[in-house]
């Protein structure tokens, strides 16, 4: 229980190794896949976690090793989340950059495409934003959580609606 199989280094090691690979991953996968959990994207995350975790404890199964694990991989995620603060460039790179999906009622598909959104899923932040087709909207983005930000077109009276 107490004694480790590994060194502690090298638990933090593989943890930092293990924490690289699926931030790069997840990264790849784009914002929705992060943003909006769907049941399949749940499962994945959960099944993912049980793949990585021999490669991240080595086999060791220590009451020591899991903790010495546990705080590897949050220590780096702090890490992460610092350098990001300081770091705009940084920031863009891990997080990625919010996408103008709508500007002044023109759609653009190519965006819609790199990010795997169905019009589906676009037509429903519309309709929440209280839009009823894209000529209705002045901008939609997509966010680097995955949500959708509207912006409607301003009416007579200059007011606009809006969904953040």
């Amino acid at each position: 229980m107490w004694n480790t199989a590994v060194p502690w280094w090298e638990l933090i090691v593989r943890a930092a190794i293990v924490y690289a690979f699926l931030l790069a991953l997840l990264r790849i996968t784009g914002k929705r896949q992060v943003g909006q959990l769907a049941p399949f994207d749940l499962v994945l995350l959960l099944v993912l976690s049980n793949a990585v975790q021999n490669s991240m404890n080595a086999g060791d199964n220590s009451l020591v090793g899991g903790l010495i694990s546990a705080a590897a991989l949050v220590g780096l995620n702090y890490l992460v989340g610092l350098a990001t603060y300081r770091s705009k460039k940084l920031e863009a790179i891990v997080e990625g950059q919010p996408q103008v999906l709508i500007h002044n009622g023109k759609l653009f598909e190519e965006v819609m495409a790199r990010a795997q959104l169905t019009h589906h899923e676009l037509n429903a932040a519309l309709r929440r934003a209280g839009c009823t087709s894209v000529d209705d909207v002045h901008t939609a983005i997509l966010e680097n959580n995955g949500a959708i930000s509207v912006v409607a077109v301003r009416d007579k009276e200059g007011s606009a609606n809006k969904d953040v």
